[in-house]
């Protein structure tokens, strides 16, 4: 697909002074094309809030992940200015293949917001949050509630393709709760609107209100992929638009057993499986269960800490936001089971740590503590001790 922007606009001529003639030449400049991003057989890092930081997406790169997103921004936080916010969009170099993903309600907002990131950011897709469950989002028309609001919708994907140059894609539930999906009934509605530039719709197989708990539902994943039409009752040809799976993909064989499903996008895009297993992107690759040591996930955390303090700074300030995020990330990592230690391979998504569970050695078993004070420990080992009263909550308590 290509895109003529607005520099295509009249170019003139003035030969001679100012008493001769004027010409005007209303020629279009050459277009530029707007390549679409092309997610099979990658391995894709989803858009993970809070833990999904730049540091933590540079592990991601360096265990194989083909493609990565920033974490959701709120468009009208970027139109303020809000700092924190546009931090959210910075990109490291290692990221090859980088999108930031907007969460807005309304087509102004996100064509004024689309027109700052073409100016101030080098990005390679948009992604459209329209699976965000919290009510904080929902409540202003966007995240889960922009996809019960086809016509909005159709409107904001119009605002955002008329002035971005690179390609987007869509992210959605299966609809607002379990008892009436409806993903299957909107995809096909995108896909009849005909969106240029539009490179995939990602799924995430449960609905609003059951949020991270319930198992991911791969079936109706499969159900809305083959929803599409491929003529219209005009016999026009219309393009099928490739649709992505999420939830649960916790180790190869959940990615193939999972994309093989009929018409899903062989694309391993991970959530909650990369915060608990960092090492998945090469676990899928290599088709194999990594029994990685504790040695091996210390060194991973060291490199962490080394890539926040470069990327958050090194002053007290940069120690303090380092250790924030590297506690949030060991919320998750906790859950990680050992495969030596497993009765039956592989670990699944919703399988926890027994309680008081010993490792192999000391180190891996106080990185299997669901106890904040032991992320602490672990967390000073890295960082050196934390003042007197010092106290952690973790910011998600995701029940799946």
């Amino acid at each position: 697909a290509t895109t003529t922007t607005a520099a295509n606009t009249k170019r003139c001529n003035s030969h001679g002074n100012s008493g001769n003639m004027t010409t005007t030449d209303y020629s279009p400049l050459p277009t530029k094309e707007r390549k679409l991003i092309d997610f099979r057989n990658k391995v894709y890092i989803a858009p993970l809030t809070t833990v999904g930081n730049l540091p933590f997406r540079r592990i991601m790169k360096r265990f194989g992940a083909d493609i990565t997103c920033g974490e959701m921004a709120v468009a009208t936080n970027l139109l303020e200015g809000k700092s924190s916010e546009w931090a959210l969009l910075k990109r490291h170099r290692d990221e090859d293949v980088f999108g930031v993903q907007l969460a807005a309600g309304f087509p102004d907002v996100f064509a004024r917001t689309c027109e700052l990131l073409e100016a101030h950011t080098t990005v390679d897709f948009v992604d459209l949050n329209c699976g965000c469950p919290l009510d904080i989002v929902c409540n202003k028309e966007s995240g889960a509630k922009l996809m019960m609001r086809d016509k909005k919708l159709k409107a904001c994907l119009q605002s955002i393709t008329g002035v971005l140059s690179c390609p987007i894609t869509v992210k959605m539930r299966t609809g607002w709760d379990d008892s009436k999906p409806f993903a299957h009934m909107l995809v096909p509605k995108i896909q009849r609107w005909n969106i240029e530039g539009l490179s995939a719709v990602m799924i995430h197989g449960r609905s609003r209100l059951a949020r991270y708990s319930k198992l991911a539902n791969w079936d109706y994943i499969s159900q809305v992929a083959t929803s599409q039409i491929s003529t219209t009752p005009l016999e026009e040809v219309i393009p099928t638009i490739p649709v992505l799976g999420n939830g649960d993909v916790f180790s190869y064989t959940d990615y193939e057993d999972k994309v093989a499903k009929e018409g899903i996008s062989p694309t391993a895009m991970l959530g909650r499986g990369a915060l608990i297993k960092p090492w998945l992107p090469t676990e899928i690759k290599e088709r194999r269960h990594w029994d990685i040591s504790a040695s091996e996930r210390l060194d991973m955390l060291k490199t962490f800490v080394k890539f926040g303090l470069e990327h958050w700074g090194s002053d007290q300030q940069g120690v303090n936001n380092t250790r924030r995020f590297l506690l949030e990330w060991l919320s998750f990592l906790y859950r990680y089971v050992p495969v030596g230690m497993l009765e039956r391979a592989p670990q699944q998504m919703n399988q926890r740590p027994p309680n008081h569970m010993c490792g192999r050695s000391d180190l891996e078993t106080l990185m299997l503590s669901k106890h904040a004070s032991d992320w602490i420990k672990l967390s000073e080992m890295l960082l050196g001790p934390v003042p007197d009263g010092f106290r952690f909550e973790p910011k998600h308590k995701a029940s799946g």
